[in-house]
């Protein structure tokens, strides 16, 4: 079994599509998690990379979040798409990723995941408030592997 498969349990996983479904229901902001097994090049440009193959540039307010990760890089990147960058400032992502990053440390990666989607949640709640009738635009499902 490849460490992509073994960095989180299907109980994990389910735990934390959850977790996105809970972030999400108070932002229009949509939050997406991908895991593989090397980024193969720079991790931002990777990250840029999946965000357009899941289709993610695609949201009305062009307000989805992705967090990459490469598993045997031990790397991981929170990519906002346009809508985000143009109304947030400098650092924005910052705290989010010191969660993500402090618990990754210590090998609690669903911790880690879990308490990075709720801070995205909060994060993008003020920017990107739910409105009525807003739907889910993207998969919550986790989506893994070299794409």
């Amino acid at each position: 079994m490849s460490k992509v498969e073994d960095f989180l349990t299907s109980e994990e996983e389910q735990e934390i599509i959850h977790s996105i479904r809970k972030a999400e229901q108070n932002t229009s902001g949509e939050i997406r998690v991908h895991i593989e097994h090397s980024s193969q090049k720079d991790p931002l440009e990777r990250a840029m990379d999946v965000f357009h193959y899941l289709k993610m540039d695609n949201t009305k307010l062009q307000n989805g979040v992705l967090i990459y990760v490469a598993v045997d890089d031990k790397n991981f990147v929170i990519f906002g798409d346009k809508g985000i960058n143009d109304v947030v400032p400098n650092g924005f992502w910052d705290s989010t990723k010191d969660i993500i990053q402090e618990h990754f440390k210590k090998g609690q990666f669903k911790q880690g995941l879990i308490e990075g989607i709720t801070s995205a949640g909060k994060q993008l709640e003020k920017h990107f408030p739910w409105v009525h009738g807003d739907k889910n635009e993207l998969s919550d499902d986790i989506s893994k592997g070299n794409q």
